[in-house]
């Protein structure tokens, strides 16, 4: 882990980052060093708990949302299972998809992702275009 990575998580499990300087990519590379650290459940519960932690401190409960978060794990863990890479480096350079905010859009609609059950809690996707 970089010190960068290993700083950014630290911050992340403490709490104690910006949200606005907290971008999507920062977000995948928390998510596949935790996803490193921890077994599946407990990288999701601690990754959840500490993210939407941060968005009600920063004044915006409503912007964590359980679908994309378990999603996007879950995508990021698959990848990681079947890969060969030697970092977080190695490993984005091979799946730079996951970079996208709009990757879940192959398997859900915008309005099953925006809405108030989907922050709640986790929904199944009701997309057929994905692969």
């Amino acid at each position: 882990m970089s010190t960068r990575s290993s700083e950014l998580v630290r911050a992340f499990e403490a709490r104690d980052l910006d949200p606005v300087a907290f971008g999507h990519g920062d977000h995948v590379a928390v998510a596949y060093e935790m996803l490193r650290k921890y077994d599946f459940l407990n990288a999701l519960v601690n990754y959840s708990k500490s993210l939407d932690a941060i968005a009600t401190r920063a004044g915006a409960p409503d912007k964590f949302n359980t679908t994309i978060t378990v999603a996007f794990m879950g995508l990021i863990a698959e990848r990681m299972s079947s890969s060969h890479c030697t970092g977080y480096e190695d490993f984005i350079s091979q799946n730079e998809d996951l970079l996208s905010k709009d990757l879940l859009a192959k398997w859900y609609s915008p309005e099953r992702l925006k809405s108030d059950l989907s922050r709640k809690t986790f929904l199944l996707p009701d997309a057929a275009n994905g692969t």
